[in-house]
């Protein structure tokens, strides 16, 4: 900035300042500062005809590695034979979020750096860690070879629901096109949350009708008959492993997560879980609740601290006893790994004992898997006349979040009635069972 004095023809002396030029120029804002830009200016330009399309040049905003920059874009309104009254209307409505501020300035940021810069520091870290992984691989396999350059403006309902329309002609499995939705839809509501769009455009998004029809396939369950069979095949403690899945509909995460404390007298608190080396919180706010839990089912889990079993140990048929519990306080584990008392390895058990014993009773491994187990709980329940309502909450599959005293959680009584008569029914099949093995053998 210079100042000189200048003289009038009065005699009166006056002062004028010469501001430099470059004290005038705005310098380009980034990151956080984006909401601090100049006011943005109002735009009226009008429609032109050219070949088949009216079409409108605009001013946009847009973001490249981090800089904010101004630029002029040619948007196609309608096509040609549109007389030139309702091209305006239709450039007007096009106008509109712009003029109105309903389009923020963060909203030129490119998908891409946005979930680089944003996303992937600040959300994903509060999701789980195998919901991390596969949130990464979706990113990674679909969305950003897709929208990548995309501005999130951009991305509007229209543009998402061509792109999925798409993908119903596509190949993609309905599980996974659905998983595509979820993890687009995490993003782009984490850009609303941060004031980055004004709303979530994938939420008027419908998916094609023959990718959601895979999701009511019947999932595997075992009948009661089967799984008596089955459990008789299964050494300790890994029988009362696949014996409390079944009877409680616990995830096995969550199985493996069980400790002493969470044991009551006729309920099980479930707060935790343990998953591929890592421990967390459940899988959703809802699934942490003390469910109802037959006496029996308590009976058998607390017989494993009197078991001791006999495994290999060393060359030449060496063996060597070990007890099923080595130590059994408080924030003990109930299921241990026989050596070293850490979580037991689920994948392990699964291929060393549980399905091994379906193949020798002659049925289909995906009958016997830890979510079949899951499954048959909730269909024992109900072919047992439960309430639906009492299957959900032993299913834990509400997702109302509540913070609960785990001491002192109450389980509904027809929760109570509704285990009782799942036991009864399975107990009773499976006597009819060795009574008609009894009469074979006489």
């Amino acid at each position: 900035m210079t100042t000189r004095k200048e003289a009038t023809a009065g005699g009166v002396t006056t002062e004028c300042v010469i501001v430099a030029g470059e004290a005038n120029r705005t310098a380009p804002l980034r990151g956080e500062h984006f909401s601090a830009m100049a006011k943005r200016r109002f735009q009226n330009p009008t429609p032109f005809r050219e070949g088949n399309w009216w079409w409108l040049k605009v001013w946009t905003d847009d973001v490249t590695k981090g800089r904010l920059t101004r630029k002029q874009r040619r948007l196609k309104l309608c096509s040609a034979d549109v007389p030139e009254r309702e091209a305006r209307k239709i450039g007007n409505e096009t106008l509109r979020p712009m003029n109105q501020g309903l389009q923020t300035i963060g909203s030129a940021t490119k998908f891409a750096e946005y979930v680089e810069g944003t996303y992937r520091p600040t959300v994903l870290p509060l999701l789980a860690n195998t919901t991390q992984a596969s949130y990464e691989g979706t990113l990674r396999k679909y969305l950003l070879p897709t929208f990548g350059e995309s501005a999130l403006r951009d991305m509007n309902t229209l543009t998402l629901q061509t792109y999925f329309s798409k993908l119903g002609t596509s190949q993609l499995s309905g599980d996974t096109v659905l998983k595509i939705k979820e993890v687009l839809s995490s993003v782009l509501a984490s850009a609303v949350r941060y004031d980055l769009l004004t709303k979530n455009p994938l939420a008027a998004v419908q998916i094609p009708r023959s990718k959601v029809v895979n999701r009511k396939k019947q999932k595997p369950h075992i009948s009661p008959e089967e799984f008596a069979q089955l459990v008789d095949l299964v050494e300790e403690p890994y029988a009362t492993m696949i014996y409390v899945a079944v009877f409680t509909g616990l995830r096995v995460s969550e199985l493996v997560g069980l400790k002493w404390e969470d044991v009551h007298a006729e309920a099980l608190t479930i707060d935790e879980r343990f998953c591929r080396g890592d421990w967390s919180v459940t899988k959703t706010a809802g699934s942490a609740a003390t469910i109802g839990v037959s006496p029996s089912v308590i009976a058998r889990i607390h017989r494993l601290k009197s078991l001791e079993v006999e495994i290999n140990w060393g060359g030449k048929g060496a063996k060597k006893r070990f007890k099923v519990v080595r130590a059994d306080g408080p924030k003990d584990l109930v299921f241990q790994s026989l050596r070293k008392g850490a979580p037991i390895s689920d994948g392990n058990v699964l291929r060393r004992h549980l399905h091994p014993a379906a193949l020798k009773l002659g049925m289909d491994p995906k009958k016997a898997t830890w979510r079949s187990l899951r499954t048959s709980c909730a269909t024992w329940m109900i072919e047992a006349g439960a309430n639906p309502k009492d299957v959900q909450g032993q299913m834990r599959h509400s997702r109302i979040t509540t913070t609960m005293d785990i001491y002192a959680q109450h389980v509904p009584e027809s929760q109570r009635r509704a285990v009782s008569r799942t036991m009864e029914m399975v107990e009773e099949r499976q006597a009819q069972l060795r009574q008609s093995r009894s009469s074979a053998v006489n």
